[in-house]
């Protein structure tokens, strides 16, 4: 294992020796923090330096990455920390990554660990491993016992490294990254905390008598009916979702109840984007018990938008919007004492139904965790094809 890095985080330099067939080569990778305006544009821009000629990345917005690390008035940051760094060769930018706690993370679950975020490197384990050190090294001075990750920087934002399914491009708002990331953070000394499976789904498979039936035999025991988002209402519905998120979600491996303040940022974002037809609310008998949010994937029209810019990207969306013919189902189902009423499985159903009705004849749900029993058998039950596959990852400090 290459030596750790001191309690130093300013600045740091490494030299790396790694034995190769053709003998041994030295490579010099000095490590530095984010400080100045350049050195976050640099950061953002790195990416696009890893990605060039990969087909499958769809390259964000520079003002949602932007958005994204502005420490001082994103609402995550009201409860978390975070340092970023870069590595440089030679002069050149190699790589980069952040360091985060996140106090409500800790609180929710009982733990004392830190995340690795916005992790970009070129195959090189030691740019990897030097970038590695610098963020292990600032986690266990705040006194953390692990590190865990890629979260970027949270939960509710880009969870989990792809490990498998790479032929496919992201859907929105999910993570993409090269194959040999897994090679670079395991030969580091990282193990698996977590999988998450993302499901492909397709009208031509999901409707089935058999599905009609349950659909029809659970919605006439439990009284359920479902509605679409009132757009018209919209604050007040933002409001019941978040209450219905936190109740039913807070319990999860990893889930952090949201900020009043986090959601409602979350909430100005989306509403531009959000499809109201594929936004669910399951009632019984006039009380909200859960609720399924599926989101148009922007990113098959974005995805031609290589530099990353506004205009262009609005452009895009207003030329092309009716082209999207997938939906992404970010979240879905209901609070702890309907578990068992199987309302959570007819939810999934009618999603489908309705993404189909409104012109999203295939669609992902993503990401359900490995061991979400329920879940998998609900995607499962809709003949769902597993085709990607995050992991999550930790390293004991």
């Amino acid at each position: 294992m290459f030596a750790r890095l001191s309690a130093r985080t300013s600045q740091a330099s490494f030299i790396h020796h790694q034995q190769h067939p053709k003998g041994i080569s030295i490579s010099h990778v000095t490590i530095r923090p984010v400080r100045t305006k350049r050195d976050k544009r640099t950061f953002i821009k790195f990416q696009w330096k890893v990605y060039q000629g990969i087909p499958q990345w769809v390259p964000p917005l520079l003002l949602d990455r932007r958005k994204m690390l502005d420490t001082k008035k994103h609402p995550f940051y009201k409860h978390a920390e975070m340092e970023m760094f870069l590595a440089e060769q030679d002069g050149n930018v190699v790589g980069r990554i952040a360091a985060i706690i996140n106090d409500n993370h800790n609180r929710e679950h009982n733990e004392n660990i830190g995340f690795f975020g916005f992790f970009e490197c070129f195959d090189d384990q030691a740019v990897a491993n030097a970038l590695f050190d610098v963020a292990a090294t600032w986690l266990r001075n705040k006194g953390v016992t692990a590190m865990r990750g890629p979260v970027s920087p949270s939960v509710n934002d880009e969870y989990g490294m792809l490990i498998e399914g790479f032929e496919h491009p992201p859907a929105i708002l999910m993570a993409y990254n090269p194959p040999y990331y897994q090679k670079l953070v395991e030969t580091y000394g990282f193990t698996k905390a977590k999988d998450l499976y993302s499901y492909y789904v397709t009208k031509d498979k999901v409707f089935t008598d058999k599905l009609n039936r349950v659909s029809e035999i659970v919605r006439n025991k439990s009284g359920v009916v479902f509605r679409s988002l009132d757009m018209k209402r919209f604050d007040e519905e933002v409001k019941t979702i978040r209450e219905l998120y936190n109740k039913g979600w807070s319990r999860n491996w990893g889930e952090v109840p949201m900020t009043e303040d986090e959601f409602d940022y979350v909430a100005a974002d989306l509403k531009a984007i959000v499809d109201p037809s594929v936004v669910i609310i399951a009632e019984v008998r006039g009380k909200p018990v859960g609720f399924g949010m599926s989101l148009p994937d922007y990113n098959m029209i974005l995805k031609d938008n290589k530099r990353g810019w506004l205009i262009p990207a609005l452009l895009r969306i207003l030329l092309f919007k009716k082209r999207i013919d997938f939906v992404r189902i970010v979240i879905l189902g209901v609070i702890p004492e309907y578990l068992n009423s199987g309302i959570g499985g007819v939810l999934f159903y009618e999603t489908a139904v309705r993404a189909v009705a409104n012109g999203y004849p295939h669609g992902e749900a993503s990401w359900v965790l490995e061991d979400n029993v329920m879940m998998n058998r609900g995607a499962e039950l809709l003949m769902g094809e597993r085709w990607k596959t995050y992991r999550v990852y930790e390293y004991v400090l």
